[in-house]
């Protein structure tokens, strides 16, 4: 009898389901993984574009049911996800991107490569070999992550029955992130969007309270696990989608267009 009880609500918390419920929702502009890279390649020459930084603006802690957290809720180097996101979009054919969030390393070692060859190339006819000039942007990309609220959603749902019950709960955070294109050669805002990611947790269990041999022996059990998505992967969905939207509101001013527009088929 008690075996058949244990496998009861084993049986229970295998057939959880919370399908029902809101989570995983995705961004405004749904990106899958291979979206990015497969996006229409653009027809015209790759534009040079500086990411300085891409700050998490919100100050956020990570959520804990102990207490305050000393860590950040979002990551704190989203500009990573940022610089692969435009040399990904469109196989590399929309945006070179130059070193900017390194800037005092990449300046620091251009002047030791100065220096090693002004002492040990002095004596060549022309003088020591000078370094190539670096290369500027026309565009830079600002932004940051605005917005991180937790619990915007939450709920759940349980059954009891003669001391065996099973319980489900979930909750859906959202994150923010802005993006805006600036011209470096006139200091204007060209474009400028915002796209934000659910991010779902949810949990499911169930228990046994139940006494036996006439009500002098009694057996507790309970079992369940929960799932959580990734702040991470909300952040870089966000980021993509946001490229993403970039490209579609530039071609909508017609900025640039694709080399294939996917409205045509083609």
């Amino acid at each position: 009898m008690r075996f058949a009880l244990i496998t009861i609500i084993a049986l229970l918390a295998g057939c959880a389901d919370l399908s029902q419920y809101p989570i995983g929702q995705e961004p405004v502009v749904q990106v899958s993984p291979n979206d990015i890279s497969d996006y229409p390649q653009m027809d015209g020459k790759v534009m040079t574009i500086a990411v300085y930084q891409f700050k998490d603006m919100t100050g956020q802690r990570k959520p804990s049911s102990g207490g305050a957290s000393l860590s950040s809720a979002v990551t704190q180097g989203a500009e990573v996800w940022v610089i692969k996101a435009l040399q990904d979009v469109g196989h590399g054919t929309w945006f070179e991107v130059v070193e900017r969030v390194g800037l005092d390393n990449l300046v620091r070692e251009r002047q030791l490569v100065r220096n090693t060859r002004e002492v040990y190339e002095k004596n060549l006819a022309d003088g020591p070999t000078p370094l190539k000039p670096m290369v500027f942007a026309g565009l830079i990309l600002e932004g940051g992550i605005v917005g991180y609220d937790s619990s915007v959603a939450t709920g759940g749902s349980g059954a009891k029955y003669l001391g065996l019950g099973v319980q489900q709960q979930y909750r859906v955070d959202t994150v923010t992130i802005v993006m805006r294109l600036v011209s470096v050669s006139t200091g204007k805002v060209l474009l400028s969007v915002a796209t934000e990611k659910n991010i779902a947790s949810h949990q499911t269990g169930a228990d046994m309270f139940k006494f036996f041999d006439m009500g002098t022996k009694l057996v507790e059990a309970e079992t369940g696990y929960s799932l959580n998505e990734p702040v991470n992967y909300a952040v870089r969905s966000a980021i993509e989608a946001g490229v993403i939207e970039l490209i579609n509101e530039g071609k909508n001013r017609q900025f640039w267009k694709f080399l294939v527009d996917p409205k045509a088929g083609g």
